[in-house]
């Protein structure tokens, strides 16, 4: 069992900067996809973000390429995503989630806000 607890949440002005952290426990991550996703009030979760622990092959929404990286450190077992250039729209709830299938495990999340 994964546990996945997400970090680095907060409000920011728009055009600033936030890295989330997404600490892993309870097992390995080799052979996961690990992603982030995020939820705006109102609307469904939407896919932001994911890499592969075993190469670092990652993908990226549209919405956020050019300003989102995401990224993992194997020694510390944590995913990160790096968000620049924060806007409005990328106001949510930020999940992180690791999946192998038919495994699949989310954190709580954590809240950005990006005021204008």
């Amino acid at each position: 069992q994964v546990q996945l607890v997400e970090s680095g949440g907060g409000l920011v002005q728009a055009g600033d900067s936030l890295r989330l952290s997404c600490a892993a426990s309870g097992g390995t991550l080799s052979s996961f996809d690990m992603g982030w996703y995020r939820q705006a009030p109102g609307k469904q979760r939407e896919f932001v973000a994911r890499v592969r622990w075993s190469d670092s092959n990652r993908s990226y929404a549209d919405s956020v390429k050019g300003r989102f990286t995401i990224s993992r450190d194997i020694a510390k077992n944590t995913v990160y995503l790096q968000m620049n250039s924060l806007k409005p729209e990328d106001t949510a709830i930020y999940y992180c989630n690791a999946r192998r299938a038919p495994s699949d495990y989310w954190g709580q999340g954590t809240q950005v806000t990006v005021s204008s």
